[in-house]
């Protein structure tokens, strides 16, 4: 009885206003205006903790932040939907409570976020529009990675989904990119930026409709297609709008579309509400290079003198700050001015510090390995050198690093000898050794002759057996003027003797001495008189012959036997 009486009551009504020419359907727009939803989800983005960007090194050095966006000043409905009306889109952008919601949270609680996403779009969102005007798209799309990411291309969700635009591993595989331990390419903002592109202009073709191919792209076609059937039944093409089928879809993606305009109302009306315009003290142009060789970030920064972290920040496709570019050729961004730097000293960027990055190509059991042990400190090694660094990123000015002379010498391998003696006594690493004379285990035996490059101004004999004994010897000339000085002994103390005095002379006054780019322990000798010997027992570096720029070293003083030939001079002048 009460089903018939609410069916009589409702034909009752419509043939009232049917008679009256006034009965007509919901509108569409009545409906994008007038929808509430109390339960509804925000993006993943809008969980970014105030000024939690803050460490980013863009920020930190290419712009002023902010300091008086802490007052919050929001709007009134009325104001944001002619706001919103307003805008030059492609793509509708209707307010209601929802939008409206969303726009509030960022004007409040996220307002400090909103300034840190300005100044992030200042570099990303020219990324965003060239990839948009390729593909001839709304422009307005470029905030979509606001809601996706809050523009951090390091953001990972929980559901594993990374990068600026929040793609799924599946998805970027099936969309050509590359994701393994030290490449991830949802994280490369121009890679991620051309694929997003495209995947959205495929979705915009399945659906003819903005608002539908968004929501796919949050939540995936599928969903999107089964919230379709259950909305328009048997004809799903008659329901082709987000907010006709608004509440058949998941609850995240309800909220998606009206993130997505409100995003687009804070990025474009942020002074309407107190946030000032994020000042950019300098602006960062790029280029880029193909590298082919494997290289850490910190042999790049050490040579060049870029901050380790601006390598991070302009490449975060690379997870581990290493190019495997023996793998496949990869792209690598660089301030401008240091790209032409990168390609004069690449043999420089990949002999630094070769032994602590290299990886072995073949190892026999059993066999000890020569090379330092490598610490994954997350790139904290580079910090030693991060004063200079980051003196010359405020300029970031070419680096002009001469490339020294190098002469072959040809080296007959002793009795005894082992490859780290030899590199040793030249000055030189193991490393390159090996890599001069194709040796793959590293090993020599009495009788080989090995090919060493060394400076044409080092002078050294190959022939010689022993380096540390022939070096450590006293110059003759010295011992010459020894003679005529006054003996308080008897007997002259035996020459093999000699040596050692003069060591415990040095070892008890020292001077120091800063190592530049490109010195070798064999440079250091020889510009003080003394021996890598000497300087390695000084300075505790027993058998290491490995240096870093800007290390300080203690270097012997003066030979004793050279101090007391000028003594004896100075008494038969008097």
């Amino acid at each position: 009885m009460k089903h018939h009486l609410i069916a009589l009551c409702t034909s009752i009504c419509i043939s009232a206003l049917a008679s009256a020419g006034a009965w007509a359907a919901p509108s569409i727009l009545d409906i994008k205006h007038s929808i509430t939803d109390d339960n509804v989800v925000p993006p993943e983005s809008f969980e970014t903790r105030t000024r939690e960007l803050a460490e980013n090194f863009y920020l930190k050095n290419y712009v002023v932040p902010d300091q008086s966006s802490s007052v919050s000043n929001v709007g009134t409905p009325a104001e944001y939907e002619e706001r919103l009306k307003r805008l030059p889109t492609e793509i509708e952008m209707p307010y209601n409570s929802i939008v409206g919601k969303f726009i509030d949270m960022y004007l409040t609680r996220n307002r400090s976020l909103v300034a840190d996403m300005l100044a992030l779009h200042n570099y990303y969102g020219r990324i965003f529009l060239e990839e948009l005007e390729r593909q001839g798209m709304p422009t307005e799309l470029q905030y979509l990675p606001v809601i996706e990411s809050a523009l951090n291309p390091n953001a990972v969700s929980k559901a594993g989904a990374a990068g600026l635009w929040q793609f799924m591993p599946t998805t970027a595989v099936g969309l050509g990119m590359e994701v393994n331990s030290l490449v991830d390419e949802r994280r490369d903002p121009r890679m991620s930026s051309r694929n997003a592109v495209l995947y959205l202009k495929q979705l915009y073709e399945i659906y003819h409709d903005w608002s539908l191919a968004i929501a796919a792209y949050n939540c995936g076609p599928g969903n999107v297609n089964k919230a379709l059937r259950r909305a328009g039944g048997d004809n799903p093409a008659s329901k082709m709008d987000f907010w006709e089928i608004y509440s058949f879809l998941p609850t995240e993606t309800r909220g998606y579309v009206p993130a997505f305009i409100a995003a687009n109302y804070v990025m474009n009306y942020y002074p309407a509400h107190g946030i000032r315009p994020t000042i950019v003290k300098r602006q960062l142009v790029t280029d880029t290079i193909s590298v082919n060789k494997y290289v850490h970030f910190n042999q790049i920064a050490s040579i060049l003198n870029i901050p380790v972290d601006e390598i991070r920040m302009l490449n975060p496709q690379f997870r581990k700050d290493i190019v495997p570019g023996d793998y496949r050729p990869y792209t690598l961004t660089l301030p401008y001015q240091q790209c032409l730097s990168y390609l004069l000293s690449e043999q420089r960027i990949l002999d630094f510090d070769s032994e602590l990055y290299a990886r072995r190509s073949s190892v026999e059991p059993g066999e000890s390995s020569s090379r330092p042990a490598v610490v994954n400190d997350n790139g904290d090694a580079n910090l030693t050198m991060s004063s200079k660094q980051s003196v010359n990123a405020d300029k970031n000015v070419d680096v002009n690093i001469p490339s020294p002379e190098l002469s072959v010498v040809t080296h007959t391998v002793q009795r005894g000898e082992s490859i780290r003696d030899i590199a040793q006594h030249y000055g030189v690493s193991a490393t390159d050794i090996k890599r001069w004379n194709d040796l793959r285990r590293g090993k020599v035996k009495e009788g080989d002759t090995l090919r060493i490059e060394v400076a044409s101004n080092t002078d050294i004999s190959a022939a010689t057996v022993t380096p540390s004994r022939e070096v450590a010897q006293p110059a003759a000339p010295a011992r010459s003027e020894e003679k005529p000085a006054p003996v308080t002994k008897p007997k002259p103390a035996p020459e093999k003797e000699k040596p050692a005095a003069k060591a415990k002379t040095t070892t008890a006054s020292s001077r120091s001495h800063t190592v530049q780019q490109g010195e070798n322990l064999m440079r250091i000798a020889q510009k003080y008189g003394t021996t890598i010997e000497e300087i390695q027992k000084l300075n505790g570096m027993k058998n290491s012959t490995f240096l870093r720029a800007g290390q300080t070293l203690k270097i012997p003083a003066a030979s004793s036997s050279k101090s007391s030939g000028k003594k004896s001079t100075k008494k038969k002048r008097r």
